[in-house]
């Protein structure tokens, strides 16, 4: 290990006593004890019995709460949860010290096996749509649609405003980064994260943006908050690097579950013209692209993105229902679905220009800003 690079910080050090997670009105949180991780989930009751079941992961350096403005406005159709994954939100590091995509996939597949509740409605940001892909791909039977918001899946021309993220892979960079940035205050780094991933920053309220505030100042309290991300990011660039069945892209083509795809226009992390790619990857996809959005269309535009999941889920369901056991699956359900379409969203609303195009209203922003990439 290099002499720069952060030490890993076992579970059984003894961590400092800092502000408790802020839990949403209508949300509450477990904590999930599985072998070698302890995972915190948020959930929201859901608003009647027999709801399917859905789960949200996160993105880099985010947590559960990137989900709650879209979890509030789905709440009268599935039955929704949110996880932290290890070492990021609420929950402690894994025992081993292994953030890999494996890893965090193998972490998604144990708490639901865990569960009982899968099939879900799984969804998935950033580094958690990578890590919902490989979910997908290798536990079907787990997944009912696949819901992917600006994945992070490999690129060969990373856009040059992503590259600062992409470094935190290296040996070394995470404890220059520390040093460097020893001075910045919460507000200062939280201003910066939401000018990285919000198309438009002044949707986030004042409100919200005190919570992120806060968000900050706690986890920056945490010995391993830098450790998680340094290695998190560097198994994502590995994941990148795999060939063969392990590709993520080849992962992507094994997918059976029916997927909604969005993508912002203006997501400097995931570069947009991946788009199509990911719509001609993933075998029964549909495409909602957000010209006005960023990196968390989820957190920017949570009406938009839960009106295009509701009627995805619905028309997925009412096919499943034809079909001839009757049952919903988490296979390609009413064949090849790869409509594209475009939501000109702005904070006054605007129509789409495809012909099938949404007309979709600037929904208020997110309360909760713990944003990440």
């Amino acid at each position: 290990m290099s002499s720069t690079e952060l030490p890993f910080v076992p579970p059984a050090t003894v961590l400092p006593k800092v502000a408790p997670v802020r839990v949403g009105e209508g949300e509450r949180l477990r904590s999930v004890r599985l072998p070698g991780i302890t995972l915190t989930v948020r959930s929201r009751p859901a608003a009647r019995e027999g709801l399917p079941p859905a789960l949200y992961v996160h993105g880099l350096g985010g947590s559960s709460q990137n989900w709650s403005a879209l979890m509030e406005r789905l709440e009268g159709d599935v039955d929704g949860e949110a996880v932290d994954l290890p070492g990021f939100g609420d929950s402690p590091p894994p025992d081993d010290g292994n953030y890999s995509l494996t890893a965090h996939a193998r972490a998604v597949i144990r708490l639901l096996d865990a569960s009982g509740r899968g099939p879900v409605h799984l969804f998935g940001n950033s580094l958690g749509g990578a890590v919902s892909t490989r979910v997908a791909a290798v536990r079907p039977d787990l997944v009912r649609t696949l819901t992917l918001v600006s994945p992070a899946l490999p690129e060969l021309r990373v856009q040059r405003t992503a590259v600062p993220t992409g470094l935190l892979a290296l040996p070394g960079v995470a404890g220059l980064f520390t040093r460097y940035s020893k001075d910045w205050t919460a507000e200062q780094r939280v201003r910066g994260v939401t000018a990285l991933c919000y198309g438009d920053p002044g949707r986030v309220t004042p409100e919200g943006f005190q919570y992120a505030v806060e968000e900050m100042e706690r986890r920056l309290q945490l010995p391993y908050f830098w450790d998680a991300m340094a290695r998190s990011a560097r198994g994502l660039v590995n994941a990148y690097t795999l060939g063969g069945q392990h590709a993520l892209w080849r992962q992507a083509e094994r997918v059976l579950a029916p997927t909604l795809l969005v993508y912002g226009g203006r997501d400097q992390l995931v570069g947009f013209r991946m788009a199509q790619k990911a719509a001609r990857a993933f075998r029964d996809s549909r495409l909602l692209t957000l010209p006005e959005a960023g990196h968390v269309a989820m957190m920017e535009y949570p009406e938009t993105v839960a009106g295009a999941f509701r009627e995805f889920a619905g028309e997925k369901g009412a096919a499943a229902a034809k079909g001839a056991d009757g049952a919903f699956s988490g296979g390609s359900v009413g064949g090849s679905d790869r409509r594209d379409r475009s939501a000109g969203v702005s904070g006054e609303g605007a129509s789409g220009d495809g012909p099938d195009a949404v007309t979709a209203s600037g929904d208020g922003a997110d309360d909760t800003t713990s944003v990440g990439s």
